[in-house]
């Protein structure tokens, strides 16, 4: 008896609901502490300290004020990148100390990252490289030295419930839909939708559209709205993923919902909920919204 109370207490204290089967509380914990490890890698998200625009034709970097963009740690001018419609090639300055790829070379045509593996442009605890969002490319900048990391507050979660991981009937879409999804930059993008988890909570059934984050993976995504939001969690949005559908069903356990870099830093461009993806529902899993500073 007193064994039972004192788990009880400890699960309640981990901010476990002690009605969960203790092996899936388990799983979640680990679930957990490696999103948060991966969150505070060096090159994590928490890393992020700028996102810069390019302009069409020759763009300056380095710290001098008289750069076209201004990088904060970086020698007074770097180097220059010219961006010729969806090419953009970068030439270091002689004295800059930066490398490319590890590498003392001085000059690269740079891959963005839609590439597995970006060229990445470093100097001290400073990378960078390009990203391309809809018909605008930029430099994603990260410190492994940034307040965001250093000053991480950790993340603050709803009790485990194993109530809310949701065993969802999926209903495929012959052929697969191709939607609109916003993101934060107010740009829209068009994604694929290869069917709909349709559940019942409390009597109410809901619908929710994963998509296929990048051609050829076999787990979906989905980025959803709930009435917490603004609330208990970050304003915009939380995500999640699932595991492909099987047999007809298809799990979504919210107690993974995790939230957007956008939680963190102001320098990502996050996805937004489709309309489909708003649910009329409090979903009490999960990851809550964020106590830290933003920048």
């Amino acid at each position: 008896m007193i064994n039972s109370v004192l788990l009880a207490t400890a699960m309640l204290a981990a901010g476990a609901d002690v009605s969960a089967d203790s092996a899936y509380v388990k799983q979640i914990e680990a679930w957990r502490q490696d999103r948060v490890e991966h969150l505070r890698a060096p090159h994590g998200w928490l890393s992020l300290v700028a996102l810069d625009w390019l302009k069409d034709g020759r763009n300056t970097l380095g710290s001098a004020k008289d750069n076209d963009i201004v990088l904060a740690k970086a020698p007074a001018h770097l180097g220059t990148i010219v961006l010729d419609h969806d090419k953009a090639a970068i030439a270091l300055d002689k004295d800059s100390g930066a490398t490319i790829d590890g590498k003392p070379v001085r000059e690269a045509v740079l891959l963005d990252d839609s590439h597995d593996k970006p060229t990445t442009v470093s100097f001290g605890t400073v990378g960078f490289y390009l990203v391309q969002r809809g018909d605008k490319y930029g430099l994603r900048v990260k410190d492994t030295d940034a307040p965001t990391r250093t000053h991480f507050a950790g993340i603050d979660y709803f009790p485990i419930d194993e109530n809310w991981r949701i065993v969802a009937k999926w209903e495929a879409y012959n052929p697969p839909h191709e939607v609109e999804e916003p993101n934060i930059l107010g740009q829209v993008d068009k994604v694929v939708v290869p069917g709909a988890a349709v559940f019942e909570r409390d009597g109410k059934s809901y619908r929710l559209e994963p998509v296929i984050e990048t051609p050829g993976d076999t787990n979906l995504f989905l980025t959803f709205g709930d009435r917490t939001n603004g609330h208990e969690t970050y304003g915009a949005s939380r995500m999640l993923y699932t595991d492909p559908p099987r047999d007809g069903k298809i799990v979504i356990d919210f107690n993974k919902a995790y939230n957007p870099p956008c939680a963190f830093t102001p320098y990502a461009t996050c996805p937004l909920p489709t309309a489909q993806n708003r649910l009329k529902l409090r979903v009490t899993a999960g990851e809550k919204a964020y106590r830290g500073t933003h920048e």
